[in-house]
């Protein structure tokens, strides 16, 4: 299946649309989660938190949207998170210019590259805009970060255009009063902001979205020191260089040096872990190694995690090894101190970071269990069911005969222990299909001899198994068929 059925599967089983649709001046890059996509995103976080933030004993914290000047000034956003840009003389319309440039002549440039090489390439393949055949402006910088005003002076502070600086400004107290020690681990899930030139394909390039980051903090002495290693070096993950993704252990990885050291192997292993209990096929994953003028200007070593899909590649998360970039930064900045002891050591800790985007997993991770049963004349959303935004659907064979009441007294049995819904409504066929585009792993259908025997027949969304069982054993049935692995 590809990105159309994705898209039409997204507006008609309320997963997400876009945000204020009904008006005209709605602007792109901004879309909204239905109830569907809510249960899956959910899921999909507890999922990260099992898997990612308890696994290691991390801390989470929740911070402001809005952040001062000043933050980003040491940050360095103000001053390089920018994307090259190209306007038309003609009809003064802008582009982006590596995307430009990439579409119209197949030529790829980082967005990072100095400016004049997208100049060059736009005089040297002649490219031309893509709406009226005018020339190009030279390029420039665009700062995508979103300014706002606070107060009746408007005092100018900025929409947060990733989740780790709060992190970072945080560091020095959360470590003193949660008793830290090296290496620490605090995430963050929430919202961030960027001001995108051209957003575009639904989730996939948004200009409010979020994300669910890590920030490990550690001593850059200790990155061979990794106690936790052992338990992932045995994990397959994919790596890409310059050639194509190689499949080897994570010992393998950093025996080659392929992965500099245990400390970041490690992360890469528990990261590939918890997508392949997402359904994602990790067999089309890949960490690609970032050259020199790709990588962000704050990562001194970057390996972005992408997964193929029908649109190509998708970047679904930034692991950066960002050294003490951040944390040196903001002290210079606040002439704070944000050195900590490391037993005996004064250190000024390093950052492996694990940045998330939560939109693109999840459009990700519908493409690779969207399946169309052709034999059965059926759509099915294969998802995992502890990830099912519906775990199960009670359904009455009719509504007369005392059926719809005791579908009902069922359905209120277990709505609390699972996510459950209720119908009643039209042929049952044609309801055991709404619920397997939906995800639902379990349908229940109430009969006739339900009344008799206290039964009830469970279909199975995969195999379409159906079988009797009893009311009495229905909810242990269905809570450990859903719960977390």
């Amino acid at each position: 299946m590809n990105y159309e059925d994705v898209m039409k599967l997204a507006l008609e089983r309320g997963f997400y649309f876009p945000s204020c649709e009904i008006y005209a001046d709605a602007q792109a890059g901004f879309w909204e989660y239905g109830p569907s996509g809510v249960s899956l995103k959910n899921k999909f976080l507890e999922l990260w938190r099992r898997e990612l933030i308890r696994r290691d004993g991390m801390m989470e914290i929740d911070g402001s949207q809005i952040m001062s000047k000043s933050v980003f000034e040491a940050s360095g956003h103000l001053g390089n998170f920018a994307d090259p840009i190209i306007k038309c003389i003609k009809c003064k319309s802008t582009f982006r210019a590596d995307r430009t440039i990439s579409e119209i002549s197949k030529i790829e440039i980082p967005e990072s590259a100095d400016l004049i090489e997208f100049d060059n390439a736009i005089l040297q393949n002649n490219i031309k805009c893509p709406k009226c055949k005018g020339d190009f402006e030279k390029t420039r910088k665009f700062n995508m970060m979103f300014k706002v005003g606070i107060g009746p002076e408007e005092e100018e502070a900025y929409l947060r255009p990733e989740t780790c600086q709060s992190i970072f400004v945080d560091f020095p107290r959360l470590f003193k009063t949660m008793r830290g020690k090296l290496p620490l681990g605090i995430a963050q899930v929430g919202k961030s902001f960027r001001n995108e030139i051209a957003p575009r394909q639904s989730l996939l390039r948004l200009r409010e979205f979020y994300q669910a980051e890590i920030e490990v903090f550690c001593n850059p002495k200790k990155l061979d020191e990794m106690d936790r290693f052992s338990e992932i070096q045995n994990t397959i993950i994919r790596i890409q260089t310059d050639a194509e993704p190689v499949s080897m252990t994570c010992r393998e990885a950093v025996e080659s040096k392929v992965i500099p050291n245990k400390f970041v192997a490690y992360y890469l292993g528990i990261l590939t872990e918890f997508y392949e209990k997402t359904g994602i096929d990790v067999t089309k994953s890949r960490f690609r190694k970032l050259g020199d003028k790709e990588k962000a200007f704050y990562a001194e070593v970057a390996f972005d995690f992408e997964v193929e899909t029908t649109i190509g590649w998708l970047e679904l998360v930034a692991c950066n090894y960002r050294s003490d970039y951040d944390l040196s930064s903001h002290a210079k900045k606040s002439n704070e101190k944000f050195e900590v002891m490391d037993n005996d050591e004064k250190v000024l800790p390093h950052i492996f970071e694990i940045s998330m985007g939560i939109d693109r997993s999840l459009y990700t991770i519908l493409e690779h269990s969207l399946k169309d049963d052709k034999e059965n004349e059926r759509i099915v959303l294969a998802l995992k069911p502890y990830l099912s935004p519906i775990h199960v659907g009670v359904l009455s064979l009719i509504k007369k005969d005392g059926l719809k009441e005791k579908t009902d007294d069922i359905y209120l049995q277990i709505k609390r222990k699972c996510d459950a819904f209720l119908d009643h409504s039209g042929a049952i066929g044609r309801r055991y299909r709404r619920l397997d585009e939906i995800g639902s792993p379990f349908a229940i259908t109430v009969d006739y001899q339900t009344l008799e025997d206290q039964t009830v027949t469970i279909r199975k969304r995969d195999s379409m198994e159906q079988s009797r069982i009893k009311i009495s054993d229905l909810q242990s049935i269905i809570t450990e068929s859903i719960a977390y692995p």
